[in-house]
């Protein structure tokens, strides 16, 4: 269905409207929906560039039943941005600006389309950071971070996304704006809006304004890497490590596979084997924390434990940041299918590395498993050639088999990529019938024309064309 959104054209707004080719085009997909043809083109797209224009045009929207789906840098890896029904999409990026720095507080205060590296450069005079910026905080915005509920290679020690998000500015479906959370580190007033729209990946609301709670970079910071000769090894040293209390702030596992492709791409000499990346923060007694690492892993039969002199931690770290692009660009005759993430309860994490590598050996397909270890996240990451029907089939089953094992072990069918369009079919296997319900009665109550972000999360969406059954 097309949509007419020439009254877009009549609202007074700060920021711009586009109906051309060239700009609806480049909002039909996220970055996985691209590479796999799920794009989906919309009829207008948007650049806000205040809370009053994200307003009036939801406003008008609701108004009109035409669906807006938010987005940022399009880096997103469950096609959540794309906009299935078509209408706007609303472009964030533009309402970029920091607003506030209060070192005395360790707080800032951001617009959504502000860049996750901009946070750490604004404020790193102050002897501050955010700590659990994701991987791709060069690549991906506050607000996509918030709306997906992201999380990175720091979560092992400081949480999450949520963890650190004190207060929201969110305009709703029909152009209501609200404030949620609080300046205060704590709150128990009233319902937890705030924590409700963090992960709604733009199916609640629109998050125009983010206050966000900062740290001390520590006095101390030392990272190494350490080499096994089994995958057994290395992820029961995980484990173990994570059990024994070890204060690590990144723990990183990569299997063979995966140091093959980052020594294709960035040829940096590593050995084909399976590695953790470690790193360290404190304050003092940062040599005590790494021999109790390194005996917990020499008691799992590691090869090599070795840490980094200061110069080389980024050199060190590169081929963990940027492996998702030596995936991409291992072989380029394969397509990768699904990028998957999910996470289980520590203890099961060697037994969901096992699993997965397995289901991979015993049909022959390449697949990479890698991940925030510390707290049992799994990346892995089918290869696959895009003409073998029976190929793109078994990986599609290896994929399903693997989340599937996860939510029986206790885990999530997704750590930090959100539901989006990858993973509807999963929702209710892992929360209940009646805990969709619940979601869809909040969804009913907050929008409920289903005009924003149409199609992702719930499982009756699964069908193109197929609206939440308000």
């Amino acid at each position: 269905m097309t949509y007419d959104c020439s009254f877009l054209s009549d609202i007074s707004l700060e920021g711009t409207v586009s109906f051309g080719d060239s700009a609806r085009e480049n909002h039909a997909a996220d970055w996985v929906a691209q590479e796999a043809g799920l794009g989906v083109t919309p009829d207008a797209v948007v650049w806000p560039e205040s809370t009053a224009d994200v307003s009036a045009v939801l406003e008008a929207a609701h108004e009109r039943e035409v669906p807006v789906t938010p987005y940022a840098a399009g880096t997103s890896l469950e096609g959540n941005a794309v906009p299935l029904f078509k209408g706007i999409s609303m472009d964030m990026t533009k309402m970029n600006d920091v607003l506030d720095v209060r070192p005395d507080d360790f707080q800032i205060d951001v617009e959504p389309g502000v860049m996750g590296n901009v946070v750490d450069e604004t404020v790193v005079d102050h002897g501050l950071f955010f700590p659990p910026m994701p991987s791709s905080a060069n690549l991906s915005t506050i607000g996509g971070m918030i709306i997906n509920d992201a999380s990175g290679q720091k979560t092992v020690k400081y949480g999450e996304v949520a963890d650190w998000v004190l207060e929201l500015e969110v305009v709703l479906a029909d152009g209501t704006v609200i404030e949620t959370g609080s300046k205060a580190v704590k709150t128990s007033s009233g319902y937890n809006l705030k924590n409700l729209i963090i992960g709604s990946e733009g199916t609640l609301g629109v998050v125009t304004r983010a206050t966000l709670e900062l740290e001390g970079i520590p006095e101390q910071i030392k990272g190494g890497r350490a080499v096994f000769e089994e995958m057994d090894d290395a992820a029961e040293a995980v484990f173990d490590a994570v059990r024994s209390g070890v204060d690590v702030a990144k723990i990183e596992l990569i299997d063979p596979l995966a140091a093959e492709m980052a020594n294709a791409y960035f040829d940096t000499g590593l050995p084909d084997a399976p590695m953790i990346f470690v790193e360290f923060h404190a304050n003092h007694g940062i040599e005590e924390e790494i021999e109790f690492c390194r005996a917990i892993f020499e008691s799992h039969d590691v090869e090599r434990f070795e840490m980094a002199e200061d110069e080389r931690m980024d050199e060190l770290w590169r081929a963990r940041d940027e492996l998702a692009f030596a995936v991409q660009q291992y072989d380029t005759d394969l397509e990768h299918r699904h990028p998957g993430d999910v996470t289980v309860p520590i203890s099961k994490y060697p037994d969901i590395i096992r699993h997965a590598k397995e289901l991979a050996d015993e049909h022959d397909i390449l697949m990479p498993c890698f991940g925030h270890a510390g707290d049992g996240n799994v990346h892995y990451v089918a290869l696959v050639d895009p003409d073998d029907e029976e190929m793109v089939e078994v990986a599609e089953e290896i994929y399903d088999a693997i989340v599937e094992k996860a939510i029986e072990w206790g885990g999530t069918a997704t750590g930090e990529h959100g539901i989006g369009m990858g993973k509807r079919k999963f929702l209710e296997l892992e929360h209940g019938k009646g805990g969709v319900e619940a979601m869809r009665a909040v969804k009913r109550a907050l929008d409920p024309k289903d005009i924003l972000n149409p199609g992702k999360m719930f499982p009756e969406t699964e069908d193109e064309g197929v609206r939440v059954n308000l």
